[in-house]
């Protein structure tokens, strides 16, 4: 694997420990926050495996499609891409970030992480 992937794919894989450890706090932004990014790390790896080039995006559904995630995967990209903004800045809705996660939706983005980093790691072992 070429070192530039296997970066982004191993920080992908460690990212998951520090979403499940701030699920136990309560920190449930911050467990979306994370989210995203895994599966933005995990998408960029595979991006970079299949299109020898590196992403200036943080958009998942443009990595999704781009990388052919299957259309039930990418419905949840369009579902967590927002989560990059809006879990960190009072401007982007008008109220304070943390506000708006609760448990079921930190729980909720940790299973989509899950799936799309499942995918991943099955299409970069092609």
């Amino acid at each position: 694997m070429r070192e530039e992937i296997e970066m982004w794919w191993k920080q992908a894989l460690k990212d998951p420990e520090a979403d499940e450890k701030n699920l136990r706090i309560e920190e449930f932004y911050v467990t979306a926050f994370l989210c995203q990014q895994t599966v933005e790390k995990a998408l960029k790896a595979l991006y970079i495996k299949k299109l020898k080039e590196t992403p200036i995006t943080h958009s998942l559904v443009y990595l999704g499609r781009k990388v052919g995630i299957p259309e039930e995967l990418g419905g949840y990209l369009k579902k967590i891409t927002p989560d990059f903004v809006i879990s960190r800045y009072p401007d982007a809705t008008q109220t304070t970030p943390y506000e708006l996660y609760d448990e079921d939706i930190a729980r909720e983005r940790i299973d989509i992480a899950k799936r799309v980093v499942e995918w991943v790691k099955r299409e970069l072992e092609k």
